[in-house]
């Protein structure tokens, strides 16, 4: 086990950025940076035993200021598309900024994948990096200061452990996720689409139109393209004759996860890439994950002189429902004041048995 910092660049303020990797006794390691808590690479063997980087991401800081697709961002203080922007809390609505088709997604331009966080903790010992920050009271228009820290661990077992805290002095919203983009057959190495997906779930969240803005109510994945309970190619039905998937581009919509309970971490989701025989399992203890299979990714000069286009990574965002603060039947976002906001996503790699 080993971290080592090195820098990564300067912000116009003339403040340093730094990259942490995360190594275990195998060799295998991740990276992340302190501008805005974002996972840069994940480097995991092969059947091979190579190390394959398995999600997307730049080489310069630079492009990380821009970073339209979310490459490995931290999104908060809240995931995924609301409605209008508006987040009704204790009878007042607030107006967040609308980034997306008059709509709010990923907390607007200036979410936590934007910001410089601070360093609270380097542990040797638990071979994990905790950054932190203060999002003041009506950032992003939200009410409250929030005090928010997000831990990457990774393990000897091949494990991304990533855990999220925080305590607002207000009732707010809080529904942070990961955004990375995973390719298991190497980041640089073209479609997803001959990649395998499974998930536990049964239900989805309907969308009304291409704004994605979901209807509120659940719908059963069976004899629907939405069906991933037992493994397929993610690009077997992505290109369907089927409405909800015509109307996003491809999968981008929240699936809603079994065996759901509060601070229960659980199975949710397996993904398998046949040529490096790499295999991903999700564990999560939130209700949802959005299944997103890159549809929008046009040209993005990524890591090593990659060129990632359209499919060239699949995000498995953990999170509550989209549009959740303004849906009665959803789970509720909502943090009380003086609550703890506690959370945890772990990505499992491993080669796949025989």
């Amino acid at each position: 086990m080993s971290i080592t910092k090195r820098e990564f660049g300067k912000l116009e303020s003339g403040e340093e950025v730094s990259v942490y990797q995360i190594k275990n006794e195998s060799g295998a390691y991740i990276e992340v940076t302190d501008y805005g808590a974002i996972l840069r690479c994940i480097c995991v063997p092969d059947k091979d035993g190579n190390l394959q980087d398995v999600v997307l991401g730049y080489d310069k800081l630079e492009q990380y200021f821009v970073n339209g697709c979310y490459f490995g961002s931290t999104i908060g203080r809240n995931g995924n598309r609301i409605a209008g922007g508006k987040v009704p809390v204790n009878g007042q609505v607030y107006q967040m900024p609308q980034n997306e088709n008059e709509n709010n997604l990923h907390s607007g331009p200036d979410g936590y994948e934007k910001q410089l966080w601070k360093v609270k903790e380097v542990s040797e010992e638990e071979n994990a990096v905790t950054f932190t920050r203060m999002s003041p009271d009506k950032e992003q228009g939200l009410p409250g200061n929030f005090e928010v820290a997000v831990t990457y661990q990774f393990t000897g077992d091949n494990e991304v452990k990533i855990h999220y805290q925080g305590v607002s002095d207000q009732d707010t919203l809080v529904n942070m996720t990961n955004h990375s983009y995973f390719n298991l057959s190497g980041h640089q190495s073209g479609t997803v689409a001959d990649q395998y997906l499974c998930m536990r779930s049964e239900e989805f969240t309907p969308v009304i139109d291409s704004k994605s803005i979901p209807t509120g109510e659940y719908a059963k994945v069976a004899d629907t393209p939405m069906d991933f309970r037992t493994e397929k190619k993610i690009g077997q039905d992505v290109d369907a004759d089927y409405e909800q998937l015509k109307m996003t581009g491809g999968y981008d919509h929240n699936f809603m996860l079994m065996d759901y309970q509060p601070g229960k971490v659980r199975s949710v989701a397996k993904a398998y890439a046949p040529d490096t025989e790499i295999v991903m399992e999700v564990l999560t203890d939130t209700p949802a994950v959005q299944f997103y299979s890159g549809n929008f990714v046009e040209r993005e000069e990524g890591k090593n002189n990659a060129v990632y286009t359209k499919r060239s990574g699949f995000c498995l965002e953990t999170q509550f429902e989209p549009d959740a603060v303004n849906q009665k039947n959803f789970h509720s976002p909502i943090l009380k004041a003086g609550e703890k906001y506690d959370s945890t996503t772990i990505y499992r790699f491993s080669v796949k048995k025989d």
